[in-house]
């Protein structure tokens, strides 16, 4: 009898990680599955230990039981450590060299929407890796052995390391909003041995985020977390998406400091010991961004969006610190690499206490510029790569000076405009940055321009030519 295997619901499976509605394009028996394929694929690896956590969704317990069912069932022994941050998975699995780890996570999506992000070997699963898995698991030949499973205590040794970094003797007083998600006990009990005086927000877990969504990149967020930090008159404030990997800050006077702010201010840091040392930042960022880590004597790296990406390219380099706009930030100075909001946060708030500046200043002192946030533009998905290709050639016809490293990201006199596809919606992406109102309305009118000639219209169009 031939051997049956599993097709996933092929829009669950993203460039980064696998993600899908609950009930409708993602199951329990996809959890199954994905955990003997993943399984079958770590088993023929040097290792037989995995770890899997999961956030705070209603129904991520479902589906991590069936995970690890399914990857017992292949001969590994399965760690399970509950409800945890995706740090603490990745700081679990890195230190018990574990062949496979798996979050089960939905990250910052909606309440309905759950998935999987994946370790294997000690480097991020993706891409290729996840067309991989697809066949293997449609193929339905997996491998079959005892293993086991068993719960242990993660968080404890992770909150430690967490907070070992805050190094100065100085207190400050510090907003903290976990949106109800998954970093709220961890942001808890981190807080609590970091000096100073801190007040958190939304720490209990509650997968149905009765406050507000847990994506720090949504001004309107993290209006609680500044309201909080102005009428307490606070240092400054943090905030984490519902899985814990992403950062928003609020400073002193309740400004946002977006990622590539964040991570220039970061930069300081950590090129004074790391003279010459290379920083990436994604596509997305700005130039004032690349020009600063220049400016401090680092060597500015320029890269395609995606936390996958920038983690195996981090590695690659041997860079000490990168990040993107979204908020994922990777140290590798004194930790291990990978985008930990929450150790981010611990960093941060050890460097305004050490430098004696208030963290408004030290925004303020980054060169001013005008800039549109992240347009995002609906298209039909088997046209989005194709219009970035066909601007690219009108570019490239017209001499324009253009990075193709992840979409078309285009320097001009009035500064630069990015336009890239989407991994994860039927969408483009578009950004302008410029030094001025007028500059920016030109570029603005250049992305219009190059969408009409494709064809692209609508009200995000609109938006751009305004």
């Amino acid at each position: 009898m031939a051997v049956r295997g599993h097709r996933f619901d092929p829009t669950i499976l993203r460039e980064y990680d696998i993600r899908g509605v609950v009930g409708r394009s993602l199951t329990p028996s996809d959890a199954l599955a994905l955990g003997r394929t993943l399984g079958t694929i770590a088993a023929a690896g040097s290792g037989r230990v995995a770890v899997v956590g999961y956030d705070g969704r209603m129904s991520s317990t479902v589906l991590e039981e069936e995970l690890c069912r399914g990857i017992a069932s292949c001969g590994l022994y399965v760690l399970r450590i509950g409800l945890v941050p995706t740090p603490c998975l990745y700081f679990t699995a890195r230190m018990l060299r574990a062949e496979l780890g798996v979050m089960v996570t939905g990250s910052h999506n909606p309440p309905e929407y759950n998935g999987f992000k994946m370790v294997v070997g000690g480097k991020p699963f993706y891409g290729d890796d996840i067309k991989r898995l697809r066949d293997l698991a449609g193929r339905g030949v997996w491998a079959r052995a005892e293993g086991g499973v068993v719960e242990v205590d993660a968080m404890s040794a992770y909150m430690a390391r967490v907070a070992l970094d805050y190094t100065s003797k100085r207190a400050l007083r510090v907003g903290w909003d976990a949106g109800n998600g998954a970093a709220g006990p961890a942001a808890l009990g981190i807080a609590r041995r970091l000096k100073g005086e801190h007040l958190l927000l939304n720490e209990t877990v509650d997968g149905s985020f009765p406050n507000h969504h847990p994506d720090p990149t949504v001004p309107a967020n993290l209006e609680q977390l500044r309201t909080l930090v102005l009428e307490e008159k606070l240092d400054l404030g943090v905030a984490f998406d519902g899985d814990g990997d992403r950062i928003g800050v609020i400073d002193d006077e309740g400004e946002i400091l977006w990622g590539d702010q964040l991570l220039a201010i970061l930069a300081r840091e950590v090129l004074k010991t790391r003279p010459g040392a290379p920083v990436l930042a994604d596509v997305k960022a700005s130039q004032v961004l690349f020009d600063e880590i220049e400016r401090l004597g680092g060597k500015p790296v320029m890269c395609p969006t995606g936390h996958s990406i920038i983690k195996s390219m981090m590695a690659m380099h041997q860079a000490p610190l990168a990040g993107e706009m979204s908020g994922h930030i990777f140290l590798a100075d004194h930790y291990l690499g990978y985008d930990d909001a929450l150790y981010a946060a611990v960093r941060l708030i050890n460097l305004v206490a050490e430098s004696r500046q208030k963290l408004s200043d030290m925004r303020k002192a980054l060169p001013q510029v005008v800039n549109t946030p992240e347009v995002r533009i609906d298209v039909p998905e088997e046209r989005k790569f194709d219009i970035v290709r066909e601007v690219k050639e009108r570019l490239a016809a017209a001499g324009a000076e253009v990075n193709d490293i992840d979409g078309v990201r285009v320097r001009t006199e009035d500064g630069w405009w990015l336009l890239r596809a989407s991994n994860t919606q039927n969408a483009l992406v578009a950004r302008c940055e410029a030094l001025d109102e007028a500059g920016l309305v030109q570029l603005k009118r250049a992305v219009a321009e190059q969408l009409a000639a494709s064809g692209v219209t609508g009200n995000s169009i609109g938006m751009l030519a305004a």
